[in-house]
């Protein structure tokens, strides 16, 4: 009781600041040390929390991942439908079969020549029909099962395409080469050819329809004898899956009429 009334008038106070000062110091320590704690355990359950919210999130992906993978091969195929469906738009007057490309040159590894597609004689398709995508010039039919046909490239060094500057309808040949490359050729020296003319088909010759695209000019040169220029076709060959067989073409023959033919009765010279 004497100790509570001296506390109270305050005879005690320099004595209890003495002692409360190491108390205040350890009751500091000790709060920091619990909210140390509280906070770690509140961390710990947010980290517990998201990580929970992330498997959550990985397996809904997971989910729809199929989903997107159609989505995205179901746009793509609307794309490409859509090109070859405004081809044949711009043709009226043609008719075509559309193929899927099942195969490539398993003899050159480094670059195919050919294509084999699904569609064959069963489907009207015929040896020399033209193929085309919304691009151009892809090549022509040159082997035939039932079900199934091999297209020489235009890209391959076997072909040659009879060709037209569209702007100048200056003439020459479109030539592939072994590297998968396209060269026009043969154009003479006082035609008009310049970088990023469109060279289409000229249909001389009987083996295409004229007015397909095969791609556009660059790097134009001149030699002694013609103008020649690289030409960049606007197909990606290596990623080509569908195209249109023109089926209302069929390639002309005219060995009749070289010079070694046989003459007609009664035709002039």
């Amino acid at each position: 009781m004497v100790l509570f009334i001296i506390s109270a008038v305050g005879l005690l106070a320099p004595i209890e600041g003495l002692a409360g000062t190491p108390l205040n110091a350890l009751s500091g320590l000790f709060n920091r040390i619990a909210l140390a704690l509280t906070g770690g355990v509140s961390d710990l359950a947010e980290i517990q929390e998201l990580r929970q919210r992330n498997a959550d999130l990985e397996e809904a992906l997971a989910r729809l991942q199929p989903q997107l993978v159609e989505a995205l091969e179901i746009q793509a195929d609307y794309e490409r439908l859509a090109d070859l469906f405004d081809y044949t738009v711009r043709f009226p007057d043609q008719q075509f079969i559309a193929a899927d490309v099942i195969g490539g040159d398993a003899n050159n590894l480094l670059r195919s020549t050919t294509i084999i597609i699904n569609r064959g004689a069963r489907d009207g398709v015929a040896v020399g029909m033209p193929v085309v995508t919304g691009q151009g010039l892809v090549g022509r039919i040159i082997r035939l099962s039932a079900d199934a046909a091999q297209v020489l490239l235009v890209t391959s060094s076997e072909s040659a395409v009879s060709a037209r500057v569209q702007a100048s309808r200056a003439e020459g040949s479109v030539i592939g080469n072994v590297d998968g490359s396209l060269t026009l050729g043969f154009v003479p020296l006082n035609a008009g050819l310049a970088d990023n003319d469109i060279i289409i088909t000229s249909g001389l010759g009987g083996n295409f329809p004229a007015d397909i695209v095969i791609g556009q000019a660059i790097n134009v040169r001149q030699t002694e004898l013609a103008r020649e220029a690289d030409v960049r076709s606007l197909i990606n060959f290596d990623i080509l899956e569908v195209v249109l067989v023109i089926t209302s073409f069929q390639p002309v023959d005219l060995s009749a009429f070289e010079d070694n033919a046989t003459p007609v009765p009664g035709a002039g010279n």
